[in-house]
């Protein structure tokens, strides 16, 4: 059986980061950190977060799945957070090279934009300087350049695979993958790795809105595949994440090129 992920305080963030290159924080902690979003009872376990958990049933299929699966829904959308401002972009497409994604990777995968009623919540903004002050731990202060995902990986098809190119790093610099729930599914353990060794720590993320945060250069990582818990219950289960991405310079592009000016504000 997996093991309860390793908590780590907030204040204990940096030199968990700075140490191994990977920290847990739970749903209290991704609140302390985000900074005033709302008290730290049980009965709010998901702050303004919680709101948000029903934009993952209107996401549409990921059309770009090499497998032939059918089990991943996702939206996508990109920001620039610089001096504590965050800025959307014009829609873009999605671009990995091979060497970080072998089987997605080296072509522009265009996903439906993320919805309204996210990017003009103002939880939304903070969310992501959250996260770009948490990748300023690791690199310094630099113009972060932000891709969000919102996935939906699901069990109709027997089996969901929330990670099918394997163990992998995604080429920026910080990564987070935020829990918002799982419903009806036993598996989907994450698994993250020491990039020069063998070192690694294996745990299931269960409580919504608890968040792996991980320094890309340092560690690769994996998500193990999902099946329904209860073979003979009706109706799929499903895992739902949102996975942000900072990277410093620019966005992952076939041309790695300075980005123009953001051209709308999400503040």
């Amino acid at each position: 059986m997996s093991p309860p992920p390793p908590i780590t305080p907030s204040a204990e963030l940096s030199p968990q980061l700075a140490t191994v290159g990977w920290a847990v924080l739970d749903a209290a902690g991704l609140r302390e950190v985000a900074g005033g979003l709302g008290p730290r009872s049980t009965a709010t376990a998901g702050g303004p977060w919680a709101a948000w958990s029903r934009l993952w049933d209107d996401l549409p299929p990921d059309r770009y799945l090499r497998d032939g699966g059918r089990y991943r829904r996702r939206r996508h959308g990109s920001f620039v957070v610089d001096g504590g401002e965050c800025s959307s972009v014009p829609h873009r497409a999605h671009w990995q090279p091979v060497e970080y994604n072998a089987l997605h990777g080296g072509i522009e995968r265009w996903f439906e934009p993320l919805p309204a009623d996210l990017l003009t919540d103002p939880a939304w903004a903070r969310l992501l300087c959250a996260g770009a002050g948490i990748a300023a731990m690791l690199r310094g202060p630099a113009r972060w350049f932000v891709e969000a995902h919102m996935f939906r990986i699901d069990t109709a098809d027997g089996i969901g695979r929330p990670t099918p190119e394997g163990a992998h790093r995604d080429g920026v610099d910080l990564v987070a993958v935020i829990l918002v729930g799982r419903r009806s599914v036993k598996g989907g353990e994450t698994r993250v790795f020491d990039a020069r060794g063998p070192q690694g720590v294996r745990f299931t993320l269960e409580q919504p809105w608890s968040a792996l945060l991980l320094d890309d250069e340092r560690v690769i990582h994996e998500t193990t595949p999902i099946q329904p818990a209860d073979a003979s219950a009706a109706g799929a289960g499903c895992r739902d994440t949102l996975v942000l991405t900072y990277r410093r310079g620019a966005f992952q592009g076939p041309q790695l090129v300075p980005q123009a000016a953001p051209q709308e504000s999400s503040t």
